[in-house]
């Protein structure tokens, strides 16, 4: 009977998978399967989001407000492009950023699927600059763009269903109606985009992703890994990651130097991008009037970057 009852949650878990939409992870090339819509998580997304910032209070601070605002969305112009020319424009119509500063002193950030992402003031002392912000953004930018969300979901429903087994669930394998209503069943136990635990393997996927995405976005690299360290010493060091939903620090850091002559590259292409672009901004933007006067670009004030803590 137990084995009976085994092969036959295992035949509903591989229907289920063959009735799910499977993807390629950009950047990451993995391949991952999904049983719910892109408008069913993004229209429960921006629910909890809008719940969320009706509750939250916003940052004072305009100076840091403004750098999440303007490093947030150099991080996603970079991901977009990135989309648009490796065929994957279709994605980009998921998303509809928002990047805001939070009063919580809590060290954390969140992003929920649609890109609407939040970050706690507490975290700004750790980051201490722009460039390791963006390195925070690229990771949480990474869970939307890999669909983290839809896929933990997904997981649950897969995890439901095998636990009902019997002619019942059988009987009703024609989704639908069905996917709907255990879909409503996760969502009633509690399930909170911004809590939302992923695996070691999700948040190793998000480093990877978030390091590249900073490093298209023309910020070095190599600055995570001495923000990762910040991070660990202030989280006093978690150096096992067996009962962690996170890799253990050290394991982290390691990850992320052997990802860094690949995100170099990345860089050092932005980097020269970013060149050519100035210099014929410098050309266009620098004139001599008829009075003589001159008018000057403001790249300058584009590359201001402010040092928090």
């Amino acid at each position: 009977m137990t084995k009976a009852k085994f092969l036959l949650a295992t035949f509903v878990v591989a229907l289920l998978a063959a009735c799910g939409t499977t993807r390629t992870v950009p950047v990451s090339g993995r391949k991952q399967n999904l049983l719910v819509s892109d408008a069913e998580i993004l229209s429960l997304s921006q629910q909890e989001y809008s719940k969320y910032m009706n509750a939250a209070k916003r940052s004072s601070n305009t100076q840091n407000t403004a750098m999440v605002k303007r490093v947030g969305q150099r991080l996603a112009n970079a991901v977009e492009t990135y989309l648009r020319q490796n065929g994957m424009a279709d994605e980009v119509n998921n998303f509809q950023w928002e990047f805001n500063l939070v009063q919580d002193n809590n060290v954390n950030a969140f992003c929920m699927p649609g890109g609407k992402i939040v970050v706690y003031e507490g975290l700004l002392p750790v980051t201490k600059d722009e460039a390791s912000l963006a390195i925070v953004l690229g990771h949480e930018i990474a869970h939307a763009v890999a669909k983290h969300s839809a896929e933990q979901m997904s997981k649950q429903i897969k995890q439901q269903y095998g636990t009902q087994i019997g002619g019942a669930v059988l009987g009703a394998l024609g989704m639908g109606e069905n996917t709907a209503s255990i879909l409503s069943t996760v969502v009633q136990q509690g399930f909170q985009f911004r809590n939302l635990k992923y695996s070691r393997d999700h948040e190793s996927e998000a480093d990877y992703m978030g390091l590249i995405f900073a490093a298209m976005a023309g910020y070095d690299p190599q600055v995570a890994v001495s923000f990762w360290q910040r991070m660990a010493a202030q989280s006093g060091g978690n150096s096992n990651d067996i009962f962690s939903d996170h890799p253990s620090d050290a394991k982290r850091i390691q990850q992320i130097q052997n990802w860094l002559p690949q995100a170099q590259q990345y860089y050092h292409a932005a980097k020269g991008t970013t060149a050519t672009s100035s210099a014929k901004s410098a050309k266009t933007g620098t004139k001599t009037t008829k009075s003589g006067t001159k008018t000057t670009n403001t790249k300058s004030k584009t590359k201001q970057s402010f040092h928090i803590g």
